[in-house]
């Protein structure tokens, strides 16, 4: 199994500016655009980022699968968002 960088539990897939938060084998997971960025320091940071709690269903159309949207300006806002919202969507146990 492969090892992917992890926040509260759950994995985060970066593919150029979009980054997936969770599992594709969960009911839920969260896609991230950047659409804004700035230098800061030796880096580019997100000065801009669109969420979108998205169904993971491969028989929903990408527009059907979109629950929430939002949008946050740096990774860690959205980062609390999409955990908050991926919590949200767990059923409780028992």
């Amino acid at each position: 199994m492969s090892e992917y960088f992890t926040y509260k539990a759950r994995p985060v897939v970066r593919s150029g500016k979009t980054i997936y938060y969770g599992s594709m084998s969960e009911p839920y997971v969260v896609m991230m655009n950047v659409t804004a960025e700035q230098p800061d320091h030796d880096i580019m940071a997100a000065t801009e980022i669109k969420c979108y709690l998205m169904k993971t269903d491969k028989n929903l159309n990408p527009m059907e699968a979109i629950t929430k949207t939002a949008a946050r300006a740096t990774l860690y806002d959205a980062l609390e968002l999409a955990a908050a919202w991926l919590r949200s969507t767990e059923r409780p146990a028992g």
